[in-house]
């Protein structure tokens, strides 16, 4: 089968309560398939990919389809969990990651290793890590092209008498001292406060915008609402939001193009870089999803964001800019900024 573009692939999402002896027997078949397919399959290695229900409980499950057949699966679990093998606390692990050999070359692999990065970066993970046989060539130069490193101190922790284990790691937090993952739903009061109280700062607020400022619960029920948190005390440093993948969170995205919004650090957070930080975590989620450019709209007053996305190699659009009428008469400029996202290696270290 030839390359496909992103927009032909299967659409991959958690799987289904009544998939999981499909999504078993897929992957049993699969890994038939591969490099290690003529070796004897022990009780416990049947029972691990058997057990759907349990490694959904540990994680996550994400499956492709296509005309309603499962036709790519893999599994990411949290460190710790039962079926976890190489990683240590504070990261995920991707297993089981199986393809049909009838979409061999179609990038589904790719896509379901990327899909399975981003729910790691949700977690607030540390590092995606894997293991794969030294056999498998293939899949060996598919992390390797996505920006993963390889971790040989952790090699023989997966190896077995019949495989030589190659153990592979994809960094994701971009600093020691602070993590970035998804808000949760108690938090959603805080994160309000916080990002209406940031932008009162610069900003002269409507009631119509500072209700859309406010409205964080509602606006995680359709998009990511991203916060940074000291990785010491807990504490919530900023927020920022992005859409789901496939969507936009605003009119301006157009194709090729990952918006966001509501960007804010906490008056107690400010100069310790939590702004550039999260745009950074941006441009890295925009890699995670393929996506050539990252685009945003501020307001003509806030000087500290203008500076912050200039210094950070943001320039202005101005086809896109446009006068917004307030409901009371008055008006401003909506201006708009965009950034193309480097190509290469992947990782929030590359």
């Amino acid at each position: 089968m030839t390359d496909a573009s992103p927009s032909a692939l299967p659409g991959i999402g958690p799987i289904r309560p009544n998939e999981a002896d499909e999504e078993a027997a897929f992957v049993d078949r699969a890994f038939a398939a591969g490099p290690y397919g003529h070796l004897p399959k022990g009780a416990e290695r049947r029972a691990f990919e058997r057990d759907t229900a349990g490694r959904a409980a540990s994680g996550a499950v994400l499956v492709a389809r296509r005309d309603g057949r499962l036709v790519g699966s893999a599994s990411v679990l949290r460190a710790a969990t039962p079926h976890s093998r190489v990683a240590v606390p504070g990261e995920a692990e991707i297993r089981l990651l199986a393809v049909e050999p009838g979409e061999q070359g179609s990038r589904l692999g790719e896509a379901l290793m990327r899909a399975s990065l981003e729910v790691a970066l949700e977690w607030g993970a540390e590092a995606l890590v894997l293991d794969t046989g030294s056999l498998n060539v293939r899949a060996q130069a598919l992390y390797e092209r996505l920006g993963y490193e390889r971790v040989p101190e952790r090699d023989a922790i997966a190896s077995t008498g019949d495989v030589e284990a190659l153990v592979y790691r994809f960094p994701l937090q971009l600093r020691g001292d602070v993590r970035v993952r998804l808000m949760r739903p108690d938090e959603a009061d805080e994160v309000s406060e916080l990002t209406e109280a940031a932008y009162a700062v610069d900003f002269e607020l409507s009631e119509a915008y500072r209700a859309d400022i406010a409205a964080v619960a509602e606006r995680a029920r359709d998009h990511q609402v991203w916060v940074a948190t000291d990785a010491a005390s807990g504490m919530l440093l900023g927020t920022a939001s992005t859409p789901r993948a496939g969507n936009a969170i605003s009119p301006l995205a157009r194709d090729g193009e990952l918006d966001f919004r509501f960007l804010g650090v906490a008056a107690g957070a400010r100069r310790r870089g939590i702004g550039a930080l999260l745009v950074e975590h941006v441009l890295l989620l925009a890699r995670l999803r393929a996506i050539p450019r990252v685009v945003l709209n501020t307001g003509p007053d806030m000087f500290a964001a203008q500076r912050l996305y200039e210094s950070m190699g943001f320039h202005r659009l101005y086809e896109r800019e446009f006068v917004f009428e307030r409901r009371d008469g008055s008006n401003f400029l909506m201006m708009a900024y965009g950034r193309h996202v480097e190509a290469g290696g992947e990782g929030a270290a590359a």
